[in-house]
């Protein structure tokens, strides 16, 4: 096996901490990673992993090969890449995650016109709303709503997107409409907690250009986009969700919006890269799409 090849394998096992899931991802047999990450510490003559049965990570000699082999395979896809983009369509696989909603309702009935313009690249879809690492489960991409961590991967900033503030008929009929959030302690509201920290969010606005929030009471509290929207249908409280989300909603009367002139901030967008200095074509033309596919459906551009 030749030298950038068994470096492209050592980096997988390296970010994966796994010779199974490096596997996985490289569509080798685990037998054969394991073979090329022995041949390499042969011929580097050195230790490069600690193995155990549940992980493996970089000994202090395979962190340092690790970075070099990183730059080594940039740099060797780089070059490989600019001979394919004057000879060649973009080509191979993509794995990408996306929040669900976005995934079911706005990428995934778009699809089939870019794999028609870009017939020789695939795409592996991961739709939900879990916060994942690109790194250790092989990702090239993932779109992130809302503020982010400093997590040192490469992000992309893509727009804003806007929220509202919505209620049933049901719910406005029985309780009464906020006008503004002076009334809210009056009110109801489906709880929201994040699937990854399960903090229950707080209603949120904006007042004289500065965010408030306020800790509203909910009988219900919910862990998924879709769960949230199904129980303020049911007239279980008021939630804030993007407009996106209950487009159909508002327009068919089930659902209303209500304190128009107090919405929260609209929340960032941002595509996220691993920390990796070049990347390939087909991850540009497919980021490039996507960015413009958002913009249309979503309006996330930031206002004039």
């Amino acid at each position: 096996m030749d030298r950038i090849e068994l470096f492209r394998i050592f980096a997988r096992v390296v970010d994966c901490s796994s010779f199974t899931r490096a596997a996985d991802l490289l569509d080798m047999p685990r037998t054969s990673v394991s073979a090329a990450v022995r041949e390499l510490e042969g011929r580097v003559g050195a230790r490069l992993l600690h193995r155990t049965t549940r992980k493996v990570s970089p000994t202090q000699d395979g962190m340092a090969l690790y970075e070099q082999c990183t730059r080594i395979v940039a740099d060797v896809e780089e070059v490989e890449g600019l001979f394919r983009q004057t000879s060649s369509r973009p080509s191979g696989k993509i794995r990408i995650d996306v929040p669900g909603r976005i995934g079911r309702l706005i990428i995934a009935p778009a699809l089939p016109g870019f794999l028609d313009a870009y017939p020789e690249i695939d795409i592996d879809l991961g739709v939900g709303d879990r916060a994942i690492d690109l790194v250790e489960e092989g990702v090239d991409c993932v779109l992130r709503v809302g503020k982010l961590a400093d997590s040192g991967l490469i992000a992309r900033a893509i727009g804003k997107l806007p929220l509202i503030n919505t209620a049933s008929p049901a719910y406005l009929e029985r309780f009464g409409t906020p006008v503004t959030p002076a009334d809210l302690g009056d009110h109801w509201a489906v709880n929201y907690a994040s699937p990854t920290t399960s903090r229950v969010d707080r209603w949120q606005w904006i007042e004289a250009s500065s965010e408030r929030s306020w800790p509203m009471r909910g009988r219900v509290t919910v862990n998924s986009a879709e769960a949230y929207i199904a129980c303020c249908l049911s007239g279980l409280g008021l939630i804030q969700i993007p407009t996106y989300d209950v487009r159909r909603h508002l327009e068919d009367g089930t659902l209303v919006e209500v304190m128009p002139d107090h919405r929260a901030a609209a929340m960032p967008m941002s595509l996220l890269y691993p920390h990796r200095r070049h990347l390939t074509r087909r991850l540009q033309v497919f980021a490039n799409w996507l960015e413009q596919l958002l913009r249309k459906e979503l309006m996330v551009g930031d206002p004039p």
